[in-house]
């Protein structure tokens, strides 16, 4: 027979009450008290089955979304996507921010909690494509992002590679021979960074330049305040650049500010591109060229591919992948090639 709150409760020597506020994660419990109830859990292998009660279907007509980071412009834009996406579908969405911590991105996917909706759309930071097996998880899961590709769950994702190849391609057309991208990871394997830095190489390579890897400036977290102060480092070191790709708008925008307050003209002396096609991008100063990488296919595909698995019945179809179409969107701040004889434009450093 199936293990009760009753059976938890004896074990952990607790009253039933107190078993199920642990479960649906109140919070005014003793830490002494959460760890007999948790501990009893684990070892009778409890599943608690929340969206069952009450509900003919066992479906609470809800979805999970959890994100990195609310406040990093894309995260809220995809949100906003997904849940237009759901609700068209008659859905809810509830929205987790993980911080891109990885313990609780892990505390996450293993909660209880989860089962307080019908299945969660999840786009890991913390976690790496070494942890793909935690993701075997009950429950349906799809994936987003750049750091699992391994997950026996559907994957979402992104053409990063040739997204940031065209990019690049774009910048070369435009007579630039110097390009600097900002918001490399040091290290990474997987991830968005290391993917489009790939693209960058390729275009690169593809032009028969060599790749300068003074021109390839790290940034470990992607703000508009890690892209001005790249681009001030950048500038200090004297090193000539006539284009900055930047691997994602916020990046992009940063490096448009500092340029401008050294006195650098974008896009006459140099040009900019981004990645992600905020909507903010349309309106900076100049207005940013940029990759849209598909937020929106992202988003409806997450959603229905997410419901497909809900109304799945029967043995498991193996896992999907799908990667959203992409498209280069021209604006002001790539511009015309600069005048050859601009510090910017010269192979040796400006005096």
């Amino acid at each position: 027979m199936a293990t009760t709150l009753h059976d938890v409760a004896v074990l952990a020597k607790v009253s039933i009450k107190t078993v199920s506020n642990v479960v649906n994660g109140y919070p005014y419990i003793k830490d002494s008290t959460k760890t007999r109830v948790l501990e009893a859990i684990a070892a009778l292998g409890y599943q608690p089955n929340l969206t069952a009660r009450g509900l003919r279907l066992g479906r609470t007509g809800v979805i999970g979304l959890a994100v990195p980071e609310l406040r990093l412009s894309y995260f809220a834009e995809l949100a906003d996507a997904v849940i237009r996406a759901a609700d068209r579908r008659g859905i809810s969405v509830q929205i987790e921010q993980t911080n891109g911590d990885r313990d609780r991105e892990l505390d996450l996917v293993t909660s209880p909690r989860r089962q307080l909706t019908d299945g969660l759309i999840f786009s890991p930071l913390g976690l790496g494509n070494e942890d793909a097996a935690l993701l075997a998880v009950g429950y349906p899961l799809v994936v987003l992002g750049e750091r699992i590709f391994d997950a026996p769950a559907d994957h979402v994702t992104m053409r990063n590679v040739e997204a940031a190849a065209a990019a690049t391609r774009r910048l070369l057309a435009a007579g630039r021979t110097r390009i600097a991208v900002i918001g490399a990871h040091e290290g990474e394997v997987y991830g968005s960074a290391a993917l489009r830095i790939r693209g960058y190489r390729e275009a690169l390579q593809e032009a028969g330049l060599p790749v300068d890897p003074a021109l390839i400036r790290h940034s470990d977290m992607w703000h508009r305040a890690n892209g001005a102060t790249t681009v001030r480092g950048l500038l200090e070191t004297g090193v000539p650049f006539d284009a900055v790709f930047g691997l994602n708008d916020t990046l992009a925008l940063g490096a448009i500010r500092a340029l401008q307050a050294a006195g650098v003209r974008v896009p006459e002396d140099v040009s900019v591109v981004g990645f992600d096609n905020l909507d903010e991008s349309e309106y900076s100063h100049p207005s940013l060229s940029t990759i849209d990488a598909g937020r929106d296919e992202i988003a409806d595909t997450a959603v229905r591919l997410l419901l497909e698995r809900i109304a799945e019945t029967g043995p498991k179809a193996p896992p999907r992948r799908v990667e959203a179409d992409f498209r280069l969107i021209e604006r002001e701040s790539i511009g015309a090639a600069a005048d050859a004889d601009h510090p910017f434009n010269r192979q040796d450093p400006p005096a």
